[in-house]
Formats: structure tokens, sequence, C-alpha cells
């Protein structure tokens, strides 16, 4: 059994809260996107209503265990001093006698920030004596960091066995009662949507997901690995040779199973990787020699809007093209209205984060679908069945 932290009240205790603030700074290191940050408020001010101190964790980044200025907390920390109501104490180190005197300035109702925990080898390494230093800052533990469960570090999994009470934040919940949805207790028809540049990253998830779907559409760069392996020309399309014979054994398989693993039939190429190249559609046994496939055609988008319109359970990861450039958008901002108008229809409808969740920002309609993740990769290990480290941890 997971505790949430609504069974119980912070009031009067230090609460070590770990959370992934792990956000996109410009080059001026302002924050670029706080979906993260703002996902995980509700847990932050549920601490500070019961009249404990929320004290901070995260990772930002890949400083490989040494300090790196570029990737401090310490934006995210003036992020959040401008935007919120709350006293903001920066600490710049996450362990040490520092970081206690910070700690033992704030107030009630003030927030504590530690510096970036993987300034240090130990953090990713699982070190139990790092883990020791982290939790004797405090009286309980926290995690609502769902975008780090699927590892195994000192503030995920180690810190965990230095603690009596530990529970899981109002976004760690949500986003296990979610992905469960489309895991364990989907209703049928259920469709999975699956796109993104390769096979390789989500064949453990198709794999899972051919198992339990009435309906599998593939869209995004892999298509042209599937086209391969059913002999089309593909163009200067990406393919991934190796995974060619694989991608006829999903087919095959799918076959099998009476599952609908549905293919584009249609694809809008260009001359170039670029927003500004010459562009057409053609039918997938057109495509000519000189172009790649940057996105699903207008053929495709009606079948799979359809079969998303009569579903009532929808997953969705991966693009159907590459969105970031407008021309071609229009494949994946499709899949993200119809996943609208099919929730508006009473369906649950997930988003598995990464640049699916990127391309629902693009189009403002995070807010429009029964959940958005905030963990690429501990979504996409959620979905294949693993078990994550951050969330068997919590258990008791």
């Amino acid at each position: 059994m997971i505790k949430s932290i609504m069974d119980t009240n912070f009031a009067g205790k230090k609460v070590l809260v770990r959370v992934d603030f792990n956000v996109p700074l410009d080059e001026n290191l302002k924050v670029t996107d706080d979906t993260r940050i703002k996902e995980s408020m509700p847990t932050i001010e549920k601490i500070i209503a019961d009249g404990g101190i929320p004290i901070l964790m995260s990772h930002l980044g890949r400083p490989k265990g040494k300090v790196d200025p570029k990737y401090s907390l310490k934006p995210v920390a003036e992020y959040l001093d401008e935007n919120y109501k709350y006293v903001i104490h920066f600490a710049n180190n996450c362990i040490g006698e520092e970081v206690r005197q910070t700690i033992e300035k704030a107030d009630e109702g003030d927030i504590v920030l530690l510096e970036n925990l993987r300034f240090h080898p130990e953090e990713e390494a699982n070190d139990p004596n790092f883990a020791k230093e982290l939790a004797s800052l405090a009286d309980v533990y926290v995690n609502d960091a769902f975008g780090s469960a699927h590892r195994a570090h000192a503030s995920t999994e180690g810190v965990t066995q230095f603690f009596k009470e530990k529970y899981a934040g109002l976004l760690m919940k949500k986003e296990i009662e979610f992905l469960s949805k489309v895991t364990e207790n989907y209703e049928h028809p259920f469709v999975a949507i699956i796109g993104g540049s390769k096979i390789s990253g989500k064949i453990d998830v198709i794999r899972e997901l051919l198992k339990k779907c009435d309906y599998i559409l593939i869209g995004g760069g892999m298509i042209f690995t599937f086209y391969k392996a059913m002999n089309l020309e593909v163009g200067k399309s990406l393919v991934e040779d190796d995974k060619i014979n694989l991608a006829k054994e999903l087919i095959v398989h799918a076959h099998e199973g009476w599952l609908n693993l549905v293919l584009p039939t249609d694809v809008v190429c260009g001359e170039e990787f670029s927003n500004d190249t010459n562009f057409a559609v053609y039918d997938r046994q057109e495509i000519p020699e000189n172009m790649m496939g940057l996105d699903i055609g207008p053929e495709t988008i009606e079948k799979y809007t359809q079969i998303i319109k009569s579903a009532k359970t929808i997953l969705w990861n991966g693009p159907m093209g590459v969105f970031e450039m407008d021309n071609f958008a229009k494949g994946t901002q499709a899949i993200a209205e119809a996943m609208v108008e099919a929730t508006q229809n009473g369906a649950i409808t997930v988003v598995g984060g990464g640049d699916s969740a990127a391309a629902m920002n693009k189009f403002g309609l995070s807010d429009k679908v029964s959940h958005v993740s905030t963990g690429g990769g501990a979504s996409l290990e959620f979905l294949e069945g693993k078990i994550l480290p951050g969330v068997k941890a919590l258990e008791v």
C-alpha cells in the first residue's frame, strides 16, 4: 500500500520532498516551461497549509556528479520567488551544515529549495551515506517526482529506508492512478497511438499494448521502418535498418492476435528536413526516392480520428510528425484535437509524457484531456509493466 499526503497532517514537521524540477532554461537561465513546477505546487501547498515546512530537492540536467553553474537550481528558486507568494530559501548545496542553517532560518509558510542533487555522484549511485544525510534534514519524506521514479537513486529510493513516514505526493498519486487506468483498469474499445522517430524506444510498450488494445495507430518516423518491412519505397525517410525484422514480427504478431495494428496509408513528404522545404502528400505506395516523410497525410488523419473518437480508453505516446515545424504539425494536432473530443464524450484519455506532452502544450490542449504525464521515461516503463523503484520504495 502507498499512503498519500492526504492521509496525514504535516503540522510542525520538516518535510523532505523529491520534486521533478528538471525544467528547460533559456540562454539567460530563465525557466521556459514551468509545467513540472506547477504540477507539484498542490503538494507543496498542502504541506504549507498543514503548518509544515517543505524542503524541496531535485536534479536538473546531467552535470555528471560535478558542480556546474549552468545546471544550478537557483533560476528555479528565482522563478518560485517571482511567481508565488512564499518566502523562498535557496541552499547552495543539498547536504551539510550550511544546508541545515538555511533550513533553520525557514519559518512556517516558507519553502526551502536545495541545490542540484546530481552535483554529487552519490545521488545516481544511490549511496546509502548520501541518502542518510539527505534524510537527516527532515522528519517526513514525500515523493512527488514521478518523472524520476524509474531511477533507483539516493533521493528516490535510498532515502526512504531512513524514514518511518513516507508518502506519495498528489502528482505522484495522480500519475499512478491514470497510468493504471490504461494498463489495468481500461475499458474497451482501447486505442493506443504510438508515434515518435524510432521503434527501438517503444518496442516493449508496443508488445505490452498488443496484449490489451483493440487498435494501435502508428505514426511518426517509426512508420518508415514498418514500410521497409512491407517492402515499400521510403525515399530519404528515417529507417532503423536493424529493426526491420522486428517490425515484421510486430505486424505478424498483431495479425495473429486479430489486433488492428494500423499504419498510415498516406504521408506528407518534403525534399529536406526544414519547414520551408517543398512538400506534398503521397500514397504510401508512391513515396519518391528524393523525398522524406515528415507527417501523416489527410486520409490517415481522417481514419485515425474516427477510431479515436469511437474509443473508451486512449493512450497517446509520441507525435505523428515533425510537429515543431508548423507545416508538418497537422497530423499531431489532429490527434490532439480528437483526444479532446473523445474526452468530452466520456473517454479516459492519457498522454504519456515527452514529446506528446510538449505537443499538447504547443496546441494549448493539455487541460482538455484526462491526464498528461510529466514523466517521459517513467511513463514508458510503467506502460511496459515494469516496477518503478521510486514507486516501490513508497510501499508500507
